[in-house]
């Protein structure tokens, strides 16, 4: 009996030693990809940024500009939310977090508004089917990033904002910071906010600086709106692709610690069984030896 439960405790030792290869496999593969993704992550944000203070720039000194995506709707019946999740599991609770975000952003809001779902990933796409709020689906999309999709969804998410299909369009996304933290974030796409004429002034004061626009600022404000959302949800895209390697390299490297430990632990107590399996072998022995003397 004593060397069945040995003999059981080396299959469970081979069976870890194999998931622990595996892990170990995947977070080597997921560390080659995170820094390829971080690398783009950060170098879109300089872009980003500078798009997003032109865009304030331009609209401070083109207050009456008329465009449908800068239209706020004071009754707004329907809320659209992008949520930007992995195709894949096996990152710990990266999809989870960016699930919950939508969830509390879609509870806090006071109107109660109806809302609709453009599920960027089939983790988002899954879970959103089971509540029917799901409106559009871009899944399969791959590791590497590209701006077409992301003009593509932009492409969707303007015209369902411009027929009134949604009357507000929010982003929500992991923002990458580290290997090991990923922060939820959810951001107002449509409509497009510029700054108040009063704080616009003030900032045009600080800055003192006279800008030539050609051919004027309204043609380049109008331009460039489009090209912003697309350009926001690109950048959303790259942050949650980094932020999905950077969670799913943390969580192999986890689980292989885990396999180590368990594989330790196995170890040490099919030592014991048969440590106690050679000694009962020991005293059968020196019984039937002390049997034999009498």
């Amino acid at each position: 009996m004593a060397g069945a439960g040995a003999r059981e405790y080396k299959r469970r030792i081979r069976s870890v030693k194999s998931t622990q290869q595996i892990t170990k496999a995947m977070k080597m593969v997921a560390a080659a990809k995170l820094r390829r993704a971080q690398e783009h992550a950060q170098a879109s944000r300089p872009y980003t940024e500078t798009l997003q203070g032109t865009l304030a720039r331009l609209a401070a000194v083109s207050f009456d500009v008329r465009h449908p995506l800068l239209e706020k709707r004071e009754d707004v019946r329907k809320v659209g939310y992008i949520v930007v999740t992995a195709d894949r599991g096996l990152c710990g609770g990266y999809n989870t977090n960016i699930i919950r975000e939508c969830n509390i952003a879609i509870r806090e809001d006071e109107r109660k508004a109806d809302y609709g779902i453009i599920a960027v990933g089939r983790k988002g796409r899954d879970f959103f089917r089971k509540t029917g709020k799901l409106d559009a689906e871009f899944v399969n999309l791959g590791d590497n990033v590209s701006y077409a999709d992301a003009r593509e969804i932009a492409q969707y998410v303007m015209n369902a904002y411009e027929n009134q299909e949604l009357d507000e369009v929010y982003l929500v996304y992991a923002k990458f910071i580290n290997a090991l933290r990923q922060i939820p974030t959810a951001v107002k796409v449509l409509p497009l906010e510029t700054p108040e004429a009063e704080e616009a002034e003030t900032s045009i004061n600080e800055r003192v600086i006279d800008y030539i626009y050609e051919p004027s600022a309204e043609e380049i404000l109008l331009t460039l709106l489009p090209k912003y959302v697309g350009s926001q949800i690109y950048h959303a895209m790259l942050e949650g692709k980094a932020s999905e390697h950077g969670a799913r390299m943390t969580a192999m490297g986890n689980a292989t610690d885990n396999a180590k430990e368990l594989i330790d632990n196995l170890t040490m107590v099919m030592n014991k069984v048969r440590q106690a399996a050679i000694t009962d072998e020991i005293l059968d022995i020196v019984g039937g030896a002390e049997a034999l003397k009498k």
